[in-house]
């Protein structure tokens, strides 16, 4: 900014300033609103979840974990069944543990190995077919 040195130049800089100020002013109100309404629950959960399905890593991961837990829940069934003895029931809550654990370290080769399986399944019921 230059040196003021009349009357006019001053009021002329105040002036300036002023109008500055007011349009700063109204940027700031602009953007508190904006703010105000991305704070707002529904418009979190709702970014939040656009974020998340988005994301094709974290998709896979819930299927993947989905997958892990439903098969060991499979094979605890399996092994305990509709069974009350308690040693059963112990073993087929290691089991699930292990199946699960098994699944989650190693997805990709059992979602080629159900692929495989789906494949001669298909096969089969082709060949089937009158």
């Amino acid at each position: 900014m230059e040196k003021i040195t009349s009357v006019a130049g001053l009021k002329n800089a105040i002036q300036i300033l002023e109008e500055e100020q007011v349009v700063k002013e109204q940027r700031m109100i602009e953007q508190f609103f904006i703010t105000y309404e991305s704070f707002k629950p529904a418009k979190l959960l709702g970014s939040t979840l656009k974020d998340m399905m988005a994301s094709p890593y974290l998709v896979e991961n819930i299927i993947d974990t989905t997958i892990s837990i439903a098969t060991g829940y499979l094979s605890r069934k399996i092994i305990v069944g509709a069974s009350s003895n308690i040693v059963r029931r112990i073993l087929g809550s290691i089991m699930q543990a292990g199946v699960s654990n098994l699944v989650a370290r190693h997805p990709d080769t059992i979602r080629t190995v159900g692929q495989a399986l789906l494949q001669v399944f298909r096969k089969r019921a082709k060949s089937d077919k009158p």
